[in-house]
């Protein structure tokens, strides 16, 4: 099945609104815009699913998905994007400031239970992600449970660069598998104490840890593990890490740091060649690629390119 990531991306307080859309195909682009042109067609739909996630039902469901991205984490953000019509938001802890307490209080502010209640489901009607500071290479497997054992639905890893560091991105977003589990592999490595992630979601705790595993490897799960490829080495094994169980999207981002690596302009034919091996990789292991664009014609050629 064909399947897609989309991203929408608002940047507040002066800065200019930029929007991300994605279309639906086996690899679509992370996608910018200038706030206001999506289109009806480009919008998503709400539809029933048996996941909590709105980001992996519509991954699941081949669909577009857009989203946001925030540093703004007051109450009053929290509670505009829990009923804004984006399927996603994600906290930029890499950038932005790196506040344990303040990304638990925007997670409690997107809680909206007059949404629930209409619905009859706990599943939100916009999920959060949170990207932080390690690289790939640093191996800070602490940060990964804190974020989840907050209530994080995905977590966007910098600077993965080989098959290894994108295993390990996985397994610590996974508990160890009961013996009944169907899915072994990889083994997870999660501590057990999701109070605040259990309340968050809205469910029991043995619900819970049946839907806290990573998509699409279990297809029950709801969790998102998302690495970024975002240096030379990350490049030249950009189809192993592709080929990880686990992996739910690729994220090329701008192609800032890419670019640094190859050490060459982000205009250049080299950047947008590796671009495309990217996108190689991810539509020959069947995983959604993310790639951040800045106009309407940008959009429309990388939507062509992954099959939206």
């Amino acid at each position: 099945m064909f399947r897609s990531w989309q991203d929408l991306v608002g940047q507040r307080h002066g800065h200019i609104p930029r929007r991300f859309a994605i279309g639906a195909g086996n690899v679509a682009g992370l996608i910018v815009l200038t706030a206001g042109t999506l289109t009806a067609q480009q919008a998503p739909a709400r539809q029933a699913s048996g996941h909590l996630n709105p980001a992996v039902a519509k991954l699941a469901a081949g669909q577009p998905m857009v989203g946001t991205s925030t540093s703004d984490l007051s109450l009053a953000n929290a509670h505009a994007l829990a009923r804004s019509n984006f399927d996603y938001v994600y906290v930029d802890m890499e950038h932005g400031p790196f506040n344990f307490e303040s990304l638990a209080w925007f997670v409690a502010g997107m809680v909206d239970k007059e949404a629930a209640v209409k619905k009859g489901s706990p599943a939100p009607n916009v999920a959060v992600f949170a990207r932080f500071p390690p690289y790939g290479r640093e191996n800070a497997q602490w940060i990964v449970k804190q974020a989840l054992d907050l209530g994080l639905m995905g977590v966007i890893f910098n600077g993965i660069d080989n098959k290894e560091q994108a295993e390990l991105m996985v397994r610590n977003m996974r508990y160890p598998q009961q013996k009944t589990s169907k899915y072994q592999q990889p083994p997870g490595l999660r501590g057990y104490a999701p109070g605040n992630a259990v309340f968050a979601w809205g469910v029991s705790g043995a619900d819970y840890v049946r839907r806290a595993d990573v998509w699409p490897l279990n297809p029950e799960g709801d969790l998102l593990a998302i690495p970024m490829i975002e240096t030379a080495e990350g490049l030249k094994n950009a189809n192993e890490i592709a080929s990880v169980p686990g992996v739910g999207a690729i994220f090329l981002g701008a192609g800032a740091d890419l670019s640094q690596w190859l050490g060459v302009p982000m205009n250049s034919p080299e950047v947008e060649s590796a671009r495309q091996t990217i996108l190689e990789a991810c539509k020959a292991h069947d995983v959604a690629c993310g790639i951040t664009e800045t106009t309407k014609a940008g959009i429309d050629k990388r939507l062509q390119e992954g099959g939206g």
